[in-house]
């Protein structure tokens, strides 16, 4: 047991020990100094405290606020760069070029485009060119990596400035960035478009150099107007090409960017010339042009001096349309329209505008004789106060041609009737109301009215015609001269409309297959549909040479006598009985030339039955014209299904010795860089590349031969006989060179046909409905077909000297002496001379019997 003092007077244990105050002095020492007196508490400012908790707090905020932003960002960058488009094929990126078609005289014909655009090196754009759009885009642009810090700080700045005003923010994007969002990245206004703009355009920096940007830019940048590119814009606003510019013009096309149509000239020209003076002030900053030269920029005046589209061929519409789909079936879509291709043609101009014209004259002429007036365009009013906006407003027809106007009917007499059209002296200026006086002496030999579709008698006034309000096309005729008995005439008004009939011309080269012309119907504002080369028709009488040829190809002579006499041939259909045009009486025994000529149907169903229709089909095949065609007698009537283009094809091999012949529109085709990438003249050519001191160069035939030589002309010389005694001489009349060709007229008289040719030129020629049905009673090829036939060949020919067709080596010619008395050199193969073999009737033997499945409903094709 531990002992303690627990004396009342006695220390505590643990307590403190005595303070010096209570301790005894030492012996002998000093007595203790007084201790000082203790310090108040020291109290600290409330403010200080509170000021420095906050800034804490303000601090731990802010490292919170960067770290999440840092991770947001980085999440954000991510997310970016995982659906980043490719960017590096823009070093090597072409930009899209317009193609332009030429005709065969270098004539433009058309260009195809969906963005007009004339590519330019950064090499050739002038450097005031190049520095105008850097001052107004991005004055940085050379100093930058694709991103300009300081443009987006000043942006911002700006943007805050008109915050509330009901400005559009402003952006602050670099030409790169420009480049990744026209390229890449698409037009979004949205957050994440910018980030991954402004992403992509660091990495194109880092990919290519910045020429190269500079270059892509300045070529692909829209500048309203349909141009696209600095050089387009230069030729649409100014008509000048880039080295021509002047600093403000350079100017004017650098503030284009921001907004093409807010600035355009023509439209707005204060804002423009503002727009334009603060790029030049933006130049004149950034020391691309001086101060003077700034000056005098400024003070120049902005005059837009639009570009003048180049001359565009006038014609050839569907021949242009159908050059147009051949490029896209043979190259595609995307490099027809954007590719840049250099496509030159056949086309003739010339011919093309007399072969429309000659089809025009043609289906007018038919639509005169035929038709009827099936009644106005449209019905307005007539009171003084209301015809003239009402005729404003009326649409123009698709199809009336341009010398033709519209005109309404004011006041209608019996014998007169007086019209109201409207005229633009230049083109330009207001309508200018005119008036005339159209007789109906004009109008009383066809006008006849169309009920229910169905041609009425010969009006008898004008009121039968026209009623107050009519609305209908007319063609002020000038005033005419007398001329002997032929009184004169002053100006006068014709009544005119849109034949319903169509029609489709091919004028072709036999030598090598070039489409000299093509056309495929009255208007192709009316009618895209191509009947020259789309549109299947039965040829009627116009495929029987292919069935002679069959014949002369077994060996038969052309003076071989052949029966014409009547046939009836039993089908499942029931018995077939066709007969020749116009019912007319069996003529007996002719020769195969003279039932060409004439165009016997019965001697050429017979002369079908003698080679056999295998052999028919197969000429047909091997001359391109029906491939397939089915082995039935009605066939060779013409009852099968082609096109002109193909018979025009077929008869070339008539006259080229017998070579096959494909047709061609286009001759060859090139490169945005001028390189050859297709051209359709298969030939070899030997020693072409040689020079001048050697062999002369040799073209290799390579085209193949669909018939013997001289069975190629004994057909010719035919088919030159039906233009010269038979069905087709209104082909050739006033020609007075040798024609050859053939009639073609199917049954109930749907379509007309003439196909013929000259040594160097052959055409054909189709005229229907395009819904089948009668052209009317004795309408037919050589009535309605050969005058047009003429009329091209006449312009195509014109005071040419007259050639002959070329005999091959071995043909005998034998002058024979016609039963009309004439005498003609008749062609034979040689050793066939005499030859001609006894009457024969390959139906004769089986009377009735049926000689092959025809249709029963096909008894009058002729």
């Amino acid at each position: 047991m531990d002992t303690h003092d627990l004396r009342a007077d006695g220390p505590m244990v643990g307590s403190r020990p005595a303070t010096p105050e209570s301790a005894p002095p030492a012996s002998g020492g000093k007595p203790p100094r007084p201790p000082k007196a203790p310090r108040p508490p020291r109290r600290r400012s409330w403010f200080f405290g509170t000021m420095g908790l906050l800034a804490k707090t303000v601090l731990i905020l802010v490292v919170a606020v960067g770290l999440t932003g840092a991770v947001a960002a980085y999440a954000l960058y991510r997310s970016a760069s995982a659906e980043l488009p490719d960017y590096r094929w823009l070093a090597d990126y072409q930009a899209p070029q317009m193609s332009r078609i030429y005709a065969g005289d270098s004539r433009l014909m058309a260009e195809l485009a969906q963005e007009r655009r004339v590519f330019v090196p950064i090499e050739a754009i002038p450097q005031r060119v190049q520095q105008a759009f850097i001052s107004a885009e991005d004055q940085r642009f050379w100093s930058h990596y694709g991103i300009d810090p300081m443009g987006i700080a000043r942006t911002m700045v700006t943007n805050l400035e008109q915050l509330g005003s009901g400005r559009r923010m402003a952006g602050a994007s670099t030409i790169t960035q420009q480049v990744a969002k026209n390229m890449l990245v698409g037009n979004d206004r949205t957050v994440m478009r910018k980030v991954r703009e402004a992403i992509l355009a660091l990495r194109i920096e880092q990919a290519m150099p910045k020429a190269r940007i500079l270059e892509i830019y300045l070529n692909e940048i829209f500048l309203g107007q349909q141009a696209y590119g600095v050089a387009a814009a230069a030729q649409n606003y100014f008509n000048k090409s880039l080295d021509e510019l002047t600093v403000a013009e350079a100017a004017f096309l650098a503030a284009l960017p921001k907004a093409p149509n807010n600035y355009s000239p023509t439209r707005y020209p204060e804002a423009a010339r503002s727009r334009r003076d603060w790029v030049i002030g933006r130049m004149a900053e950034d020391g691309a042009i001086t101060v003077a030269e700034a000056t005098r920029a400024q003070a120049e005046p902005l005059v837009p001096r639009p570009q003048r589209r180049p001359d565009v061929v006038p014609v050839g519409q569907y021949f242009t349309e159908e050059v147009r789909r051949e490029l896209v079936a043979r190259f595609g879509a995307d490099q027809t329209t954007m590719g840049g291709l250099v496509v030159r043609t056949s086309l003739d101009p010339v011919l093309q505008g007399e072969a429309e014209a000659a089809l025009r004259n043609g289906l007018l002429a038919y639509d005169r004789r035929r038709g009827g007036w099936r009644g106005p365009v449209a019905r307005i009013s007539a009171n003084p106060t209301e015809w003239l906006p009402a005729l404003q407003a009326q649409a123009r027809p698709p199809g009336a041609l341009p010398e033709w106007r519209l005109a309404v009917a004011l006041e209608v007499r019996d014998r007169e009737a007086r019209m109201a059209w409207l005229e633009r002296p230049d083109g330009r200026t207001a309508a200018q109301p005119r008036t005339g006086i159209l007789n109906f002496s004009d109008v009383s030999g066809w006008a006849r009215p169309v009920r229910d579709g169905r041609v009425g008698g010969a009006p008898r006034r004008m009121q039968d015609v026209l009623s107050p309000g009519d609305v209908v096309l007319v063609e002020t005729l000038p005033a005419t001269a007398a001329q002997g008995r032929t009184p004169a005439q002053p100006e006068r008004l014709a009544l005119r409309q849109m034949p319903e009939v169509e029609g489709a011309v091919v004028a072709m080269d036999p030598n090598t297959g070039r489409v000299l012309a093509m056309v495929g119907g009255w208007s192709f504002e009316r009618s895209w549909f191509n009947r020259a080369s789309q549109a299947l028709r039965q040829p009627g009488s116009s495929f029987k040479p292919y069935v002679y040829l069959a014949g002369l190809e077994a060996g038969i002579p052309p003076n071989q006598l052949l029966l014409d006499g009547p046939v009836e041939i039993m089908t499942p259909q029931g018995m077939w009985r066709p007969g020749n045009y116009g019912g007319g009486a069996p003529q007996g025994w002719v020769t195969m030339r003279s039932a060409l000529e004439r165009s016997l149907n019965l001697v050429t169903v017979r002369l079908a039955q003698q080679v056999g229709m295998p052999a028919v089909a197969e000429v047909a095949s091997r001359f391109g014209v029906i491939p397939n065609m089915p082995r039935v007698l009605a066939m060779s009537l013409g009852a099968g299904e082609t096109t002109v283009l193909r018979q025009a094809a077929g008869y070339a091999s008539f006259v080229n010795g017998g070579r096959q012949v494909t047709p061609t529109l286009i001759d060859s085709v090139q490169d945005r860089q001028g390189r050859l990438v297709w051209r359709t003249d298969a030939r070899e050519c030997t020693g072409c590349d040689s020079d001048p001191t050697g062999r002369p160069p040799q073209l290799t035939e390579t085209r193949r031969q669909v018939t013997d030589p001289v069975s190629a002309f004994q057909m010719t010389s035919m088919l030159q006989g039906v233009v010269q005694r038979g069905t087709g001489t209104r082909a050739g009349a006033g020609l007075n060179r040798p024609v050859a060709g053939k009639t073609g007229t199917t049954d109930d008289y749907k379509d007309n046909w003439f196909v013929g040719f000259t040594p160097d030129l052959v055409v054909a020629v189709w005229v229907g409905f395009d819904e089948p049905r009668s052209l009317g009673n004795n309408e037919t090829g050589g009535s309605n077909a050969a005058p047009i036939f003429r009329d091209v060949v006449a312009a195509a020919l014109g005071d040419s000297p007259a050639l002959p067709f070329r005999a091959p080596p071995g043909v005998a010619l034998v002058r024979l002496q016609l039963p009309n008395g004439q005498t003609i050199l008749e062609a034979f193969k040689p050793g066939t001379e005499n030859s001609a073999r006894p009457p024969v009737d390959p139906l004769a033997t089986e009377p009735g019997t049926a000689a092959a499945s025809v249709d029963s409903n096909l008894g009058g094709l002729y």
